[in-house]
C-alpha cells in the first residue's frame, strides 16, 4: 500500500507541474492578448474562446514535452514563441491596422530579399525589447542545462507514438485541414470576416489567424464558363459598340510611362490641413488630363497588390486567397497589359530602385512579359538617396534614359521608394523643410512627425511629376504619362484622431490617379473614379490599342464595379440585383482569363491584327499571340 501510494504521488507529481504550466499558459496568452485585442477581464465570460486561442501554442509546448522530456524548456519555448506571434500582430497593428493574418508569414522568404532591411524599419528602436528576449533566451537556456528529464528515456514506444500523434495536429493545423473548422468553429466562436481587427478584438491573435487560415479551407474556386457566355451575350451590343467607338483612335503609336508612387495620395483631405496644397503639380496637370480617384486593393502596404491588378486589369476581388500575387502566380505566362503592348510591338521595362527579388519580382515580371528589369544594382553609381530609399529624382533620370526617339516604341513601368514607410526616420532629409510642413493639432509628437516626414517626401514625388512630365512635352515622340498612388501610407493615429473631410475611414480612402497625353493628340480627358484593375484598359485605349476583348470589357462594366472595394477590412456588398450579376459574371471571366481559358469565349470580338511573336527566350506558351487574345 505503501508502495504504491509512493509509486501515485509520483506520477501526480509529474502530472502536476506540464498541467499548472498549462494553466499559465492559458492565463499568459489571454494576459498578453491585449493588442489589438480582448480586455483581460472578457475572457472570464468566455472560456472556450481563451482555450481555442491558446490551443496551438499548448499543441507546441506538448509535443516539445515529449521530445526534451523537459517543462519548464518546454513551456517556456512556448511561451517565447507565443509572445513573438503577438509582439508581431501588434506592429502590424499600430502600423496598418491589421493584426497578423496567414498571408504575412509568405513574408519570411522575402526576408533575404531586401526586407529584413525594409521590414526591420518597423521594430522598435529601443533597445529594451531586444534585452527583455536575451534575458529570456538566456534563461531558457539555463532552465535547459539544469532541469531534470520528468520522466524516463525509454517509455516503451509511448512518446514516440504521442510525438507523432501531436506533430500530426499541429502540421495538420498549420495546413488549414478542414475538420478544425470544427474547433474553431464561426457559429460558436463568432467570426467577422470582413475586419480582421475586430474579429482579432474578441477572439485573439491566434484565433483569428487559424479561423482565417481555415476559412476557404477544402474550397476551391471554379469558374463557369457558362454563365461567363451568357454575360457576355448580355452585354455584346454595348462591348460592340465600345470597341467600335475606341477603334476610332487612329493615332501615331506613342511611347507610354506609368509611374507608381509609393504611398502618394493627397494628405489635404485630412482634416486640419484640408486647405494645403501639398501636391500642385498634379493638381495642375490633372486640369487637363483624365483623372480621378483611384480604389486600391490595399491599406498601408502590400504595393504588389495594387501593381498586379494595374499590370494585369485583373480585381482582386475575385481571388481572395491571393493575399500576395507575386508570391502566389503559379502561371509561367500571365495574361495583362505588358502582354498586349508586346503584340502591338512594344519594348517593356520595368524599372524599380530596389531590391529586384523582394516580392518575387524578378520571376513575377517575367511571367508578366517585360523584356527587362532595370533595379537597384543596375542604376548609376552614388544614386542619392532621400530619406531612407532612393530618391524619386534619379528615378525619373533612369525613365527618360530608357526612352528612345527612334526604334520601337517603349513601356516603361517604374515603382517608385523615396515615400515608403517607416516614417520615423529623419536620415538624408532637410530637417528645416520638413518641420516647416503643417499638420493637424490634436496628435502625438510621435503622429506629427511621422506624417511631416511623409509629406516632405509626397511632396517630391510630385515635384518629380511636374518635372517628368515637362521633359516628355519637349520629346519629338509623342508620349502618355499615367502617374497613381498604390495605397495611403500607414499614418494610423493621425487618421484615427484627425479623421478626413469625406467623413469615410482609412480603410476605404481612395488615392489619385492623373493619365498625362504629353502631345495631346489623343482622346479627349475624362473625369472619373476607377478601380485600380480598370487603368489598364483606359491606358490602352488612350494608346489607340482597341481590340482585347478583356480589357475593353472591364471599360464597359468598370464604373458600376468600381466602388466596390476590397481593401482588407472593407468588404461591400452589392447595392441591387444587376450589379450583383455583373460582379459574379466579372468574378468567372477574370477566373478563365487568370487561367489563360477565356479566349475562345471572346474570339468573336476580335479585331484583325497582325501576329506577332511574343514569346521571349525561356519562357513557356504559345510562341505568337493575336494583339487581340495576347495572354490569355
Amino acid at each position: 500500500m505503501t508502495l504504491l501510494s509512493s509509486h501515485g504521488r509520483d506520477i501526480a507529481g509529474r502530472v502536476a507541474l506540464p498541467l499548472c504550466l498549462a494553466v499559465a499558459f492559458v492565463l499568459y496568452t489571454g494576459f498578453l492578448d491585449g493588442n489589438p485585442g480582448v480586455a483581460s477581464s472578457a475572457w472570464a465570460e468566455r472560456p472556450w474562446h481563451l482555450f481555442a486561442n491558446a490551443l496551438p501554442g499548448l499543441l507546441l509546448a506538448s509535443l516539445l514535452l515529449v521530445l526534451t522530456r523537459r517543462a519548464w524548456l518546454s513551456f517556456g519555448i512556448a511561451f517565447l514563441v507565443q509572445g513573438a506571434v503577438l509582439a508581431v500582430s501588434a506592429i502590424k497593428m499600430k502600423n496598418l491596422g491589421s493584426p497578423l493574418l496567414p498571408a504575412d508569414f509568405r513574408m519570411v522568404g522575402q526576408l533575404k530579399n531586401g526586407g529584413l532591411h525594409l521590414l526591420g524599419g518597423y521594430l522598435p528602436a529601443s533597445p529594451l525589447p531586444y534585452l527583455a528576449i536575451l534575458g529570456v533566451v538566456a534563461l531558457i537556456v539555463l532552465v535547459a542545462r539544469v532541469e531534470p528529464p520528468l520522466f524516463a528515456r525509454r517509455t516503451h514506444g509511448r512518446r514516440l507514438v504521442s510525438g507523432l500523434a501531436l506533430f500530426a495536429l499541429i502540421g495538420t493545423l498549420a495546413a488549414g485541414v478542414p475538420a478544425w473548422s470544427a474547433m474553431y468553429n464561426k457559429d460558436r466562436l463568432g467570426m467577422q470576416p470582413w475586419s480582421a481587427a475586430s474579429n482579432a478584438g474578441y477572439n485573439g491573435v491566434v484565433t483569428t489567424l487559424m479561423q482565417f487560415r481555415l476559412q476557404n479551407a477544402g474550397k476551391k474556386q471554379k469558374a463557369d464558363p457558362a454563365e461567363a457566355q451568357q454575360f457576355l451575350a448580355a452585354t455584346d451590343a454595348q462591348l460592340r459598340q465600345h470597341m467600335t467607338s475606341a477603334a476610332a483612335n487612329a493615332r501615331q503609336t506613342p511611347d507610354i510611362v506609368v509611374i507608381q508612387s509609393e504611398s502618394f495620395f493627397d494628405p489635404a483631405v485630412i482634416r486640419g490641413i484640408e486647405h494645403e496644397d501639398f501636391a500642385p503639380n498634379l493638381h495642375r496637370l490633372a486640369q487637363h488630363a483624365s483623372t480621378g480617384q483611384l480604389h486600391v486593393p490595399t491599406f498601408g502596404g502590400g504595393t504588389i497588390r495594387t501593381e498586379f491588378e494595374v499590370l494585369t486589369g485583373l480585381s482582386l476581388r475575385y481571388f481572395p486567397t491571393m493575399q500576395f500575387p507575386y508570391l502566389q502566380m503559379q502561371a509561367g505566362v500571365m495574361p495583362g497589359m505588358v502582354r498586349v503592348l508586346r503584340s502591338h510591338g512594344y519594348e517593356t521595362v520595368a524599372v524599380h530602385g530596389n531590391d529586384a527579388g523582394f516580392w518575387n519580382r524578378t520571376a513575377a515580371f517575367k511571367s508578366l512579359g517585360f523584356d527587362r528589369f532595370v533595379s537597384q544594382p543596375d542604376f548609376p553609381k552614388g544614386v542619392r538617396k532621400d530619406g531612407e530609399y532612393m530618391a524619386d529624382s534619379a528615378m525619373t533620370d533612369e525613365i527618360m534614359s530608357q526612352l528612345k526617339e527612334a526604334g520601337p516604341p517603349r513601356f516603361v513601368f517604374a515603382i517608385s521608394m523615396e515615400a515608403h514607410g517607416p516614417y520615423d526616420k529623419s536620415v538624408n532629409i532637410d530637417t528645416k523643410e520638413r518641420d516647416a510642413i503643417p499638420v493637424p493639432e490634436g496628435i502625438s509628437d510621435d503622429a506629427k512627425l511621422q506624417l511631416r516626414n511623409y509629406i516632405y517626401h509626397m511632396r517630391h514625388a510630385d515635384a518629380e511629376l511636374g518635372r517628368l512630365a515637362a521633359l516628355l512635352r519637349q520629346r519629338e515622340r509623342p508620349t502618355l504619362l499615367l502617374f497613381y498612388g498604390d495605397h495611403l501610407p500607414a499614418l494610423v493615429e493621425t487618421y484615427d484622431k484627425a479623421g478626413f473631410v469625406d467623413g469615410k475611414t482609412m480603410l476605404t480612402q481612395t488615392v489619385p490617379y492623373v493619365l498625362i497625353d504629353a502631345h495631346d493628340d489623343g482622346p479627349a480627358p475624362v473625369k472619373a473614379d476607377l478601380a485600380a484593375w480598370m487603368l489598364p484598359g483606359k491606358l490602352l485605349e488612350q494608346a489607340g490599342i482597341h481590340d482585347d476583348p478583356y480589357f475593353a470589357l472591364t471599360q464597359v462594366v468598370g464604373q458600376q464595379l468600381a466602388s466596390l472595394t476590397h481593401a482588407p477590412d472593407a468588404t461591400e456588398a452589392a447595392e441591387d440585383d444587376s450589379q450583383s450579376f455583373t460582379d459574379t459574371s466579372m468574378k468567372n471571366i477574370a477566373m478563365l482569363r487568370m487561367k489563360r481559358k477565356l479566349e475562345p469565349l471572346v474570339a468573336s470580338y476580335a479585331t484583325p491584327a497582325a501576329e506577332t511573336a511574343v514569346r521571349r527566350p525561356g519562357e513557356t506558351g504559345p510562341a505568337t499571340e493575336s494583339a487581340a487574345g495576347a495572354g490569355q
